[in-house]
C-alpha cells in the first residue's frame, strides 16, 4: 500500500486501495505466459456485467477509449451534434470531435453540477445523434427524463460513468440504464487496474461492434489467434483501433471488483464523517442522496460559498498547501480552455458550470484514510475557511 503521508509531511491528495491480493493477481498472470488480453479479461467482462446489471460488458485501454467505442459503435460521425456537459474532464469531449462530430454544451444544475435535463430537452436538433451525460463525483444524473428525451428523439445514451461505479438511479446500477455506459479504471478510480476501462450494454449488435472496433476492426475473437484453439488467419472487417485491455491489468480489476463493496462502505463513513465535521462551515458540500439517487462518492468535492465567507477557493487551496494537504479541482470546464476558447467559446456561457469550477476544491477523499488522516484534513480544511 502506498503512504497517505509523504516524505515531507504532506497529506496525499489520492491514495489506491491496492494490496497484497492485487500483487499475486499480477504474479499468477505473469507466471501464466500470457500478458496482453486473455482469459483473464474475459473473466473481468463476465464477472463486470452483471455487478452492474448489464448485458455485456467490453474491456478497454482506458475511460476515453470506451467513450469513443461507444460513440463509433452508435454510428456518430461527421455533421452530427452530441449533447453533453462542459463540467467534465477533456476526453468526454474529445471523444466526439475524434469522430468530426460538434459537440452541443448544456449547462448544469447548480445543485449537483450534473448536466441539466431541461437544457438537453432544448437543445436537440435535426442532428443530435446522442447525448452525453456525465455523473460528476459518482452522485448520478437524472436520468429518466434523460431517457425520455432520447426515447422521443431516437437517439443514443452514452453515460460517463468514469466517477460512478458504483452508483445507482431509482434502484438501478449505472451501466444498466443508457444505451451504453463507459467506466474509467485510472489510478484514482473507485476500481482501478491503473489505467483501463469498460463499456457496458444490453444491445447485442452494440456489444459485437465494440469488440471488433476493439482491437483493430479485426472480426472474431481476434486474441485467441495465438492459443490452440485459434487460427492465424483473420479478417480486418472494420477501421479499428487499439483499445484493448491487458489480461496483467484486469487480474487486478477482478480483485478490485471483489472487494468494490468493502470499499464503497468505508467511503460512506468517511462520507459521513466528513459531513458532520464540515456542517455549519462556508462550504456548499456534495449533493446529499435521495430515494433516486445512490452515489458512487468517488471524490469529495466541497464549494466555497461567496454568500458565507469573503475567502475565495484560491485562498483555501493556498492555506491547505501551507498546512501540507493535497487538493485538486474538479473540473476546469471544457470550454474555458484555450483549444476551445479559439473554437468560439467563452466565459458567460454556462455560467452555472463556471460558477461550480470558481468555488470548488477537492479535498483528499479514499478509503484507505486512517481515522488520524482524516481529522488533520478536516481541521485544516476548518482553519483555511477560518471556521
Amino acid at each position: 500500500m502506498s503512504s497517505e503521508i509523504h516524505a515531507d509531511g504532506d497529506i496525499a491528495f489520492h491514495v489506491p486501495s491496492v494490496g497484497e491480493d492485487e500483487i499475486a493477481a499480477v504474479a499468477r498472470v505473469i507466471r501464466s505466459g500470457w500478458l496482453t488480453t486473455g482469459p483473464e479479461t474475459i473473466a473481468f467482462e463476465k464477472e463486470f456485467a452483471p455487478y452492474v446489471g448489464a448485458r455485456h460488458a467490453i474491456a478497454c485501454a482506458s475511460g476515453t477509449a470506451a467513450l469513443h467505442l461507444a460513440l463509433r459503435a452508435l454510428g456518430v460521425g461527421a455533421g452530427d451534434e452530441v449533447i453533453t456537459s462542459p463540467y467534465t474532464f477533456v476526453a468526454s469531449t474529445e471523444v466526439i470531435l475524434y469522430l468530426g462530430a460538434t459537440p452541443v454544451f448544456v449547462d448544469v444544475d447548480p445543485r449537483t453540477l450534473n448536466i441539466d435535463p431541461a437544457a438537453v430537452a432544448a437543445a436537440v436538433t435535426p442532428r443530435t445523434r446522442a447525448i452525453l451525460p456525465i455523473h460528476i463525483a459518482g452522485y448520478p444524473c437524472d436520468m429518466g427524463p434523460i431517457m425520455e428525451v432520447a426515447a422521443k428523439h431516437g437517439l443514443g445514451v452514452v453515460e460517463d460513468a468514469a466517477h460512478a461505479l458504483p452508483a445507482e438511479y431509482r434502484g438501478k446500477r449505472i451501466g444498466s440504464i443508457g444505451t451504453t455506459t463507459a467506466f474509467s479504471f485510472y489510478a484514482t478510480k473507485n476500481l482501478t487496474t491503473g489505467e483501463g476501462g469498460m463499456v457496458t450494454t444490453d444491445d447485442d449488435e452494440l456489444a459485437a461492434r465494440m469488440k471488433v472496433l476493439r482491437l483493430h476492426g479485426i472480426s472474431g475473437d481476434a486474441w485467441k489467434r495465438y492459443t490452440a484453439e485459434g487460427t492465424w488467419y483473420y479478417e480486418v472487417t472494420a477501421l479499428g483501433y487499439k483499445y484493448n485491455l491487458t489480461d496483467i491489468q484486469a487480474a487486478i480489476g477482478r480483485v478490485q471488483l471483489a472487494k468494490l463493496d468493502a470499499l464503497q462502505a468505508d467511503r460512506r463513513r468517511l462520507d459521513l464523517r466528513y459531513r458532520q465535521a464540515l456542517a455549519g462551515t462556508p462550504l456548499i458540500l456534495p449533493p446529499e442522496e435521495d430515494g433516486e439517487h445512490r452515489s458512487a462518492l468517488h471524490i469529495f468535492i466541497a464549494r466555497v460559498d461567496p454568500a458565507q465567507t469573503s475567502r475565495t477557493r484560491t485562498d483555501v487551496i493556498a492555506s491547505l498547501r501551507e498546512q501540507h494537504i493535497g487538493t485538486s479541482v474538479h473540473f476546469i470546464p471544457v470550454h474555458l480552455h484555450p483549444y476551445y476558447e479559439a473554437q468560439g467559446y467563452r466565459r458567460g456561457m454556462f455560467p452555472n458550470a463556471e460558477q461550480g469550477f470558481d468555488q470548488a476544491v477537492t479535498i483528499p477523499f479514499y478509503p484507505a484514510m486512517s481515522d488520524a488522516t482524516a481529522d488533520r484534513v478536516l481541521s485544516a480544511v476548518r482553519s483555511a475557511l477560518g471556521a
